[in-house]
């Protein structure tokens, strides 16, 4: 599959420490654990021998044991010790199943199979120095990676999701917009929206600039930038902005996980309350989402119904048709 040449989060960089860690992407039972030098690894959750989950062993001496015999893998995924045959020296057969893994924006993430997509999404703000960076999450949902992915992408919702958040009933039109593809996805610009509170310092409604950005099949960024006049003023510094990105872990083809990475202007305000800003806003998305059916997302545009206002989540689809993306869709 396509889907496994590219890069997926799989866990909080901060949950894995000390002890292997047991984790699901695109259907496959991984393990995660760090080595004696605190790199990170992603194995199939399986032990060659007798096939035994290694998330059920230990860390031992920056090695990954196996629960059921001891067998000791070092951090190539070559079995290093068979308690039971101490002198023994195993061949080069003798190994576990690796996976590519790699750190970045808080998060491991696992490359399946080599491709061509040679790192993870791409989080422009990330290198901003002057804006603060949180991840938010992981939520468990019961919905595709791209049925999450458009609705990210869909401003014509807040008004009824989010009302009194980020919409209101009375001002729902949906300018128009412009869509072009990029390398990696697509990109959405002149996105406009009128909003009661459009982030957790706004004081009064305003009207509110989104860029989105598709940066991957399962991932996706927002930036908006509010009228300065609706912010606390003790929050600007120069122009507030914020970027808000969506990162997705596949775990099944109707299942998924969600991380949120925030950047935005804002130094003083305590994580939990940023925190529980998105937490609000997601937490009104997650039953819509999981009531849609199918949960799959259909790519054929004649399976559901489009205007002008769905033109981002239609370029999305016809993006995923082009890159041969089967999980997940319809």
């Amino acid at each position: 599959m396509i889907e496994e040449t590219h890069w997926h989060p799989v866990a909080q960089s901060a949950d894995v420490v000390d002890q292997p860690l047991a984790v699901t992407l695109l259907e496959h039972t991984l393990v995660v654990w760090r080595d004696a030098v605190g790199l990170v690894h992603a194995w199939l959750d399986q032990c060659p021998h007798r096939g035994a989950k290694l998330s059920l062993g230990r860390v031992c001496q920056g090695r990954l044991e196996c629960p059921y015999h001891g067998w000791q893998f070092d951090a190539s995924g070559h079995c290093a010790l068979v308690p039971a045959l101490p002198t023994f020296v195993s061949p080069a057969s003798h190994a576990a199943r690796t996976h590519e893994a790699c750190e970045q924006y808080g998060l491991v993430w696992v490359r399946l199979v080599p491709g061509t997509e040679s790192s993870v999404p791409v989080f422009i703000a990330e290198s901003d120095a002057q804006l603060r960076k949180l991840n938010c999450g992981p939520y468990d949902v019961a919905t595709s990676a791209p049925r999450l992915i458009e609705n990210f992408l869909d401003m014509a919702h807040f008004g009824f999701v989010h009302e009194g958040w980020l919409g209101m009933r009375e001002a729902t039109a949906i300018d128009d917009y412009q869509v072009q593809p990029t390398p990696h996805g697509l990109l959405a610009t002149q996105c406009r929206a009128w909003q009661p509170q459009s982030n957790v310092h706004s004081t009064a409604p305003a009207q509110v600039e989104y860029t989105y950005e598709v940066t991957g099949p399962y991932a996706a960024v927002l930036t908006k930038v509010p009228d300065p006049a609706s912010v606390a003023s003790h929050v600007v510094q120069g122009l507030f902005r914020e970027s808000i990105a969506m990162f997705i872990c596949p775990l099944g083809a109707e299942t998924s996980r969600v991380w949120f990475r925030l950047a935005m202007a804002d130094f003083a305000s305590p994580d939990e309350k940023l925190r529980t800003f998105q937490h609000t806003i997601f937490m009104q998305d997650k039953p819509v989402l999981e009531s849609q059916t199918p949960r799959r997302l259909p790519l054929d545009l004649r399976a559901e119904l489009h205007t002008a206002a769905d033109k981002a989540s239609s370029a999305y689809r016809r993006h995923l048709r082009n890159l041969g993306i089967t999980f997940g869709v319809c």
